[in-house]
């Protein structure tokens, strides 16, 4: 390759840096324009394998080695980056390899609870993509929907608001969990400082509440940590599925996952979980699983869906629910 690497050859162009709601709430997209326009910095995007060029994992990395976020104020100012690039290129380049995108967000609890009401209790849920497992504690959050409350199990627990658009079956009280689990390729444990900072990293200053919201769905998921096991979402599925009590409704879901995954593996993974006879949710991007592609009106919204059928849109971080009629 002669000359600078050109923006499309970084990946930079076409990842997500918006607010959860499609609009820029936070420093972020400001950032990663100017990183694009940094040959410095897209060199070192571009000796980066394909799937690590994205840059929400560069700025997590680069705050968790630089103790700040990179690169804010208007013009970012990327000189604290440009010097790791320079000076710590190693340690950042690991990082990079070895940490994920594993935004860890509970607020889609929100999203998915009133599906999950709709299901014959008591509930065992197996989260896919689980990350620190924060969003398998449905049940101990408590809920705000525009005004309508909900109490959960854990008193100390965050409460998660979402505003309702239009008609949405919202639950009289939250289901029972009879039991949870998660599987994660690297999951992360709640008990490990450094990765509690890893988490916090991949939330910038500027979106609203969300530190504050994560930082008490941690305190809450430390009081009783829930199981995250290490396993592919393929092959480490049916073993994990098989440990659920009998006697409970089997739920098998993911929120903003699919998208990190080939098309192949993901139509493997729909094969796999249809044959586990479990009720699917799925919280994606439109057409992330196949027959979830009509439009939804905000450009940034996610498709809720059961067992594959569209029931609903959602802001991919929780804060609003639009149900199909």
């Amino acid at each position: 390759m002669h000359g600078h690497p050109r923006l499309g050859e970084t990946s930079l162009q076409g990842h997500d840096t918006r607010g959860s709601n499609g609009t820029d709430r936070s420093h972020a997209p400001l950032a990663a324009e100017a990183v694009a326009a940094d040959a410095t910095l897209v060199r070192f995007i571009a000796s980066l394998p394909p799937g690590r060029r994205q840059p929400n994992l560069l700025f997590a990395a680069a705050r968790y080695l630089l103790g700040t976020p990179p690169g804010l104020g208007t013009p970012p100012g990327l000189g604290p980056l440009r010097e790791l690039v320079g000076q710590s290129r190693p340690e950042l380049t690991r990082l990079i390899l070895t940490r994920r995108t594993q935004t860890n967000e509970p607020a889609r609890c929100a999203v998915l609870l009133p599906a999950l009401a709709q299901l014959p209790e008591p509930l065992a849920l197996i989260e896919v993509g689980a990350s620190a497992g924060l969003n398998l504690l449905a049940d101990r959050y408590s809920y705000d929907y525009a005004g309508y409350r909900l109490a959960g199990r854990d008193p100390d627990a965050p409460t998660l608001r979402c505003q309702p658009r239009g008609p949405v079956p919202l639950p009289p009280r939250i289901p029972a969990v009879a039991w949870r689990a998660g599987l994660d390729l690297n999951p992360l444990d709640v008990s490990r400082d450094d990765d509690v900072r890893w988490l916090s990293c991949l939330v910038w200053p500027g979106e609203g509440d969300r530190a504050d919201r994560l930082a008490a769905a941690i305190a809450t998921a430390r009081r009783d940590p829930p199981a995250v096991r290490r396993g592919d979402l393929l092959t480490g599925l049916p073993a994990l599925a098989a440990q659920a009590p009998a006697d409970a409704t089997l739920v098998v879901y993911h929120t903003s996952v699919l998208y990190q995954v080939a098309a192949d593996r993901r139509e493997q993974f729909i094969r796999t979980v249809r044959g586990l006879g479990a009720a699917w949710l799925s919280s994606e991007a439109p057409g992330i699983v196949p027959g979830t592609a009509a439009p939804a009106r905000d450009g940034h919204a996610c498709v809720l869906a059961r067992d594959g059928r569209p029931i609903g849109y959602a802001d991919s971080h929780g804060t609003w629910l639009q149900w199909r009629p």
